[in-house]
């Protein structure tokens, strides 16, 4: 009688990872991110991206606050909490110190209407937080890490070199070692969480990677496109 084969298992963010991998070079491919390498990106695609990614930040931290809430974990707990802190302190800073030096005040930041990308993207994470078993939140939440992490170490390696590079900053917060600290963090509590779930629940998990994945695309593509609502041309001028 043959031997049993020992089975191999794979966790589920090698498995989620491998599954979005077209649309991961998609996204280092897309016309955004590589203007935004080279230094090329128009200053009016990059201050509507900054204008939508703040807003989507304030979504995305209380997302991560509720997180924290429903972790079982005290640790979790803790990670998700700080995770909200730095989503509006640091990456907002970011934001301001661009903004500022572009003479952006928050009046023309006001009057820049949130894109239905931003609002499709913010609105799915946090229906997420408030109906979905935790471990699918998680799933949920990790792309926005992820994917912001593999994206800035990219460019830091293509543009190591480069002196005076206009979108440094932004480089290199997501491609800092305590960004990826974090990063690593996240995908531990994901693939810890999957180990232990179901079948249906594990599933669920990885549709929510690919669905968050596939927004992280469509929200660097609606600001290459500078996207507006189609149907703003049909209603009225608010008094």
């Amino acid at each position: 009688m043959p031997e049993a084969q020992p089975r191999t298992t794979e966790s589920f963010c090698d498995t989620a990872w491998a599954r979005t991998a077209a649309l991961l070079d998609a996204i280092h491919r897309h016309p955004f991110n590589t203007a935004l390498g080279d230094g090329s990106l128009s200053r009016e695609r990059f201050t509507f991206y900054l204008v939508q990614d703040g807003r989507y930040l304030a979504a995305y931290a209380k997302t991560l606050a509720t997180a924290s809430a429903r972790a079982a974990d005290p640790a979790d707990a803790m990670f998700f909490a700080q995770s909200a802190h730095t989503a509006l302190a640091v990456e907002r800073a970011l934001h301001t110190g661009y903004l500022d030096g572009f003479g952006m005040g928050a009046q023309d930041v006001a009057a820049v209407a949130t894109s239905p990308t931003c609002l499709a993207y913010a609105s799915y994470l946090q229906a997420t937080a408030l109906t979905e078993p935790f471990p699918v939140l998680v799933a949920a939440v990790l792309p926005c890490f992820w994917v912001y992490q593999d994206v800035g170490t990219a460019l830091l390696e293509r543009t190591a070199d480069v002196d005076d590079h206009p979108y440094r900053a932004w480089i290199s917060t997501y491609s800092d070692p305590a960004f990826a600290a974090s990063v690593t963090q996240v995908r531990r509590i994901a693939d810890r969480l999957a180990a232990t779930a179901d079948a249906g629940t594990r599933r669920a998990m990885t549709e929510a990677f690919c669905r968050a994945t596939e927004y992280e695309w469509m929200f660097w593509d609606s600001a290459w496109r500078l996207e507006t609502w189609p149907t703003g041309q049909w209603l009225t001028t608010a008094n």
